[in-house]
């Protein structure tokens, strides 16, 4: 039997009423639960670090199954893109506050729960003022920074990390926790890959229940740490693949020389996350890309109302220009455009656009190099477009 983290003294001053009783009542009736790990539950503290995908089901989840403490930390705003997974949020609440919307949801759900707002990101600056008063940290973010971050402060503070991450149809979930025998984030980890080498779900996209899966899991780890039953999933990965629907699991080891929790750690305090993953250099490489010839996608209209003589070249995917596109374009993706240029001219005047204007202005560069002169790129790309130009073009 696992030992639970939550010290028993503090169950004695845990009492519950009969609508508690009542609503706690399958519980209660398991006997790997009764009544001492439903107090187990109301005494112990969790701090969710994103109210998204993954913190949707968490947050829902454990203030279902009665968590005394809940801590949100969220500073993001609910997007209509949001709504096809972070089912803490409806449409009623784009616009808002993703904390809002998540504390409505989660009173809703259960009003005995203690919720504690942190309206900002997890950060080296504001990291151990957070997660110290919590007992367990579950990291539901889907960038590097945050995960380092929560990383690093849960092994300094002794804490377990409920890790967990999802992209298109795969997700994997952990415990990290050397202070009870297991590696961390950094002994699977140790240096983040370079900036942009791994998409986000906001540009590679996920299926939106696959979060549902993988923050459940997180949510069921927490709770056995909290009421001590089970085996968890310290020093084990699972991974999960939604269209062969199979879990495969995987062993983890703690490293002797992991900076943060190896035998002579060279990592002792939190350090500034965004300049350790790139996050600065990947910024400047932005705006030196940025730095080439450009049109509003009000100019690029007038230039078609005036009827001048160009080329429109669309460089985003085949599956995006199902979606929308601008009329008059010419799809050539960014990864072909290599092999496809002798499809154009050097001698036209080309105007290039993808979603934003970023994969665009690349492809600019692209044929800047391969010697053609009359370029520009639509700034703001489809998404420019659709807000200032027609409004008929829905925005993905």
């Amino acid at each position: 039997m696992a030992q639970s983290i939550i010290d028993p003294s503090r169950l004695e001053r845990i009492e519950f009423s009969n609508d508690e009783i009542a609503r706690y009542s399958r519980h209660l009736i398991m006997p790997e639960v009764t009544l001492e790990g439903q107090k187990r539950l109301k005494a112990a503290s969790v701090l969710c670090i994103g109210t998204g995908g993954l913190g949707s089901p968490i947050a829902l989840y454990l203030a279902a199954a009665g968590i005394g403490r809940l801590g949100l930390v969220d500073g993001d705003t609910v997007d209509f893109s949001n709504l096809q997974r972070q089912i803490l949020h409806g449409t009623k609440d784009v616009g808002r506050k993703k904390l809002n919307s998540a504390r409505d949801s989660i009173r809703e759900i259960n009003p005995n729960v203690q919720v504690d707002l942190y309206d900002t990101f997890f950060t080296s600056q504001n990291a151990r003022e957070i997660a110290e008063p919590y007992d367990v940290i579950i990291d539901g973010t889907d960038n590097f920074p945050t995960r380092y971050c929560s990383n690093d402060i849960s092994v300094f503070l002794k804490k377990p990390n409920v890790y967990g991450s999802i992209f298109r149809f795969d997700g994997q979930c952990t415990v990290f926790a050397p202070h009870m025998g297991g590696p961390c984030y950094r002994c699977m980890f140790p240096e983040p890959p370079p900036p942009g080498m791994v998409p986000s779900c906001a540009e590679g996209g996920v299926l939106g229940v696959l979060p549902g899966v993988i923050g459940v899991l997180q949510a069921i780890e927490a709770i056995k740490l909290i009421m001590g039953i089970g085996e968890t999933l310290i020093g084990r990965l699972l991974h999960f693949d939604a269209l062969k629907l199979k879990f495969r699991e995987f062993k983890l080891r703690k490293d002797p020389k992991c900076p943060v929790c190896g035998d002579n750690p060279t990592i002792t305090d939190l350090v500034d996350y965004e300049q350790f993953c790139g996050i600065p250099e990947a910024k400047a490489a932005e705006v030196e890309e940025a730095l080439v010839p450009t049109l509003t996608a009000v100019e690029l209209k007038a230039k078609q109302v005036r009827g001048e003589k160009f080329v429109l070249v669309d460089v985003r995917e085949p599956f995006e220009s199902d979606i929308c596109r601008i009329p008059g374009a010419r799809l050539i993706p960014l990864g072909e455009l290599p092999s496809r240029m002798s499809e154009l001219d050097s001698a036209d005047e080309i105007v290039l656009h993808c979603k934003s204007g970023m994969r665009s202005a690349r492809a600019l560069k692209l044929l800047q190099e391969a010697g053609f002169g009359k370029l520009w790129n639509v700034e703001g790309g489809i998404l420019a477009w659709s807000d200032t130009v027609d409004a008929s073009v829905p925005k993905y």
